[in-house]
């Protein structure tokens, strides 16, 4: 009988020695996650409304120090063990979620610090010439795209190990004029030109062939400019729609600033059509042109032109390609906006006055041109109201979980240089107060011609300008101070 009793005690001891054993492994565990979470929740400011990021680190300690007291003192061994795990679990969980936010966020940061540039080299359709290493020379504005051009031709020396001559034409539209009527062989294009050569020959992707490829990849500056009020900033929002990386320049086709009071709760969002007569600097040489033309020099070039504009200081940018944005409305539960003209395409009909629609029917309002009576300038304003219209629906959201996967699918389609933490501290303080966001917005305007204004980019061409009001511009000008002010 006492040997039984002796061997019933030593069972006891040891299942009581497993039990401290695996709680206090699971106690160590909850003690790393949490104070991973922690370090995650004030270094990216997560949770940073109503102070509920102490609330959940205070919980998190005293929970510690609950089942600490309860391991040490052998009280509720068991309970200890099945609330340990579920905690670890649920930290497991959060902890995905936060770095999920965190490396997609990084992802469209890192986009943000360099650009693209893709440089070809292009031949007639119908060309015998399948290489590069079969020409001797080439047609190229080296005068306007000096930099880029000197690194394709380098590019290809060291590649090919031929020295290609070039021959300076005024404009890449003037080289491909050349090239089509057989007074060359091959021309370099910037790929980012090619959609104003499409202004004055539709059809001219189905006229060439690319024989050679390069990416020049550059840094962009950072343009992080603080704000003389802490409650208020500037966002540049381009609008793009291009195939391919969201890094390769491109003409901007939508240009919107974003003008956000967070002790207000105004947003202003200012329009200025891209087709605008502006000074564009950098690349841009300081000469007047369209202010789509911008963005082929970089994203930084398009913000320097309407900070100049609008007499401001522009603190960030995000860069949306229209051709994976769209996803997000989905997300969203669908956007509505006011259709100025009813039309049809790819099987959608979109009537005159207010519509919903969904991601494949916003993808389609924003790209038709030929079933509108204004072409490319009305398929630009419908762009600017999708954009719009999105805006304003993210500012109704109040939901943290919501925002996270907002920012998990945008990854592709969205460069922006705002940084997690600022992302979150607007979120944050979206969530905490109960009342959205005020949106309104306004554009400018100004009276068009064709032929009469010259272009820096498209010299000889006859584009559509926009010569802008002074007095809208000034208008404009007040309403942003007005925001920023608070007034």
């Amino acid at each position: 009988m006492a040997a039984k009793s002796r061997s019933r005690r030593g069972s006891t001891s040891n299942g009581s020695r497993s039990f401290s054993v695996i709680n206090l492994a699971l106690l160590l565990l909850f003690t790393v996650l949490s104070l991973i979470i922690t370090f995650l929740m004030y270094t990216y400011n997560f949770l940073a409304f109503h102070h509920f990021n102490l609330i959940v680190a205070g919980i998190l300690f005293l929970l510690f120090l609950l089942w600490l007291i309860l391991i040490i003192r052998k009280r509720a061994r068991f309970l200890s063990m099945i609330t340990l795990i579920i905690a670890n679990i649920i930290l497991a969980i959060t902890l995905f979620a936060f770095k999920q936010t965190i490396d997609f966020t990084a992802q469209m940061n890192k986009t943000a610090s360099f650009s693209e540039v893709e440089m070809l080299v292009v031949v007639p359709k119908d060309s015998s010439i399948q290489s590069v290493s079969e020409l001797k020379e080439v047609d190229a504005p080296t005068d306007m795209d000096a930099s880029n051009i000197h690194s394709l031709l380098k590019r290809i020396k060291e590649d090919k190990k031929i020295d290609l001559a070039s021959n300076n034409v005024a404009s890449y539209k003037e080289a491909y004029d050349k090239m089509m009527i057989g007074s060359s062989k091959a021309m370099v294009l910037n790929s980012a030109y090619g959609s104003l050569i499409e202004q004055s020959d539709a059809n001219y992707r189905d006229k060439v062939k690319t024989i050679y490829t390069y990416k020049v990849k550059k840094a962009i500056k950072s343009s992080n400019k603080l704000s003389s009020n802490k409650d208020s900033f500037n966002v540049y929002i381009s609008g793009i729609d291009t195939y391919g990386a969201i890094s390769t320049v491109s003409r901007s086709d939508v240009n919107i600033i974003l003008t956000a009071n967070t002790k207000t709760h105004k947003v202003l969002l200012t329009t200025t059509p891209r087709d605008s007569y502006v000074k564009i600097p950098g690349g841009g040489g300081d000469q007047y042109d369209k202010l789509t033309h911008a963005g082929i020099y970089g994203v930084e070039t398009s913000m320097a032109t309407l900070e100049s504009l609008y007499d401001i200081k522009i603190n960030n940018y995000a860069r949306i390609n229209f051709s994976t944005f769209m996803d997000l409305i989905d997300l969203l539960g669908g956007i509505e906006v006011n259709n100025d003209q009813a039309f049809s395409a790819n099987g959608y009909d979109f009537p005159q006055g207010r519509i919903a629609l969904n991601s494949k029917q916003a993808l389609t309002f924003v790209r038709e041109r030929h079933s509108l009576q204004g072409g490319d300038n009305d398929r630009g304003k419908n762009q600017e109201k999708v954009i719009s219209a999105v805006i304003q629906k993210l500012s109704t959201i109040k939901s943290p979980a919501q925002f996270t996967s907002i920012v998990t699918g945008l990854q592709n389609s969205i460069q922006t240089n705002l940084s997690l933490n600022q992302l979150m501290t607007l979120a944050n303080s979206q969530v905490a107060d109960k009342s959205s966001y005020t949106v309104t917005s306004q554009d400018v305007t100004g009276s068009g011609s064709t032929g009469e204004l010259p272009s820096y980019a498209m010299p000889g061409s006859a584009l559509y300008m926009l010569k802008l009001d002074d007095q809208s511009v000034e208008t404009a000008k007040e309403a942003i101070k007005n925001t920023m002010e608070g007034n």
